[in-house]
């Protein structure tokens, strides 16, 4: 395979993937629950509960593909990022084989947490009853000593940022 076309289909499948006027798709074989994307009014597309989902039940499992933080610095330029944290050396990237579950978009009140398993496996927990039609949330926890990045989410107890305080 030539170089041009290795470094095109890298740059296409990875540094800048998938097409952002193309309808997301949730895995079935992740989701717990029947989960619709949709346009959010909190940011680009987001998740709503198909059907009534009950409290403390795993949702969806978070996929991607599991790339280094050297591999993660250098996806920084994505105009949207699915970047997970899973240990002090590895990240999984939703924007590559996720699961529909990197569509969740953030909020300060969550109707969703995540639980780390073995650091390696990602699951959203429903904090509490959501109700068919409701948009799912998480709160994204950033470091609060990142760079500061606004939050959207219009709840009343918004923070304004996504990093914690």
């Amino acid at each position: 395979m030539p170089r041009q076309f290795r470094l095109t289909r890298f740059v296409r499948e990875v540094l800048i993937p998938g097409d952002p006027n193309r309808q997301p798709r949730v895995s079935g074989r992740h989701a717990r629950f029947k989960l619709l994307p949709v346009r959010s009014s909190i940011h680009g597309w987001g998740l709503v509960a198909g059907e009534d989902i009950p409290a403390r039940r795993r949702v969806i499992e978070y996929t991607g593909q599991v790339i280094s933080n050297e591999g993660a610095r250098r996806r920084i330029w994505r105009p949207v990022l699915h970047l997970f944290h899973l240990d002090e050396h590895r990240q999984l990237d939703g924007g590559i084989g996720g699961s529909g579950a990197e569509l969740v978009n953030h909020s300060c009140e969550p109707s969703l947490y995540a639980r780390v398993i073995r650091r390696r496996r990602i699951y959203f927990i429903s904090l509490r009853r959501i109700r068919a039609g409701k948009e799912l949330s998480i709160d994204y926890r950033l470091r609060p000593d990142s760079w500061p990045v606004p939050c959207h989410c219009g709840a009343p107890s918004c923070r304004g940022v996504m990093n914690l305080p």
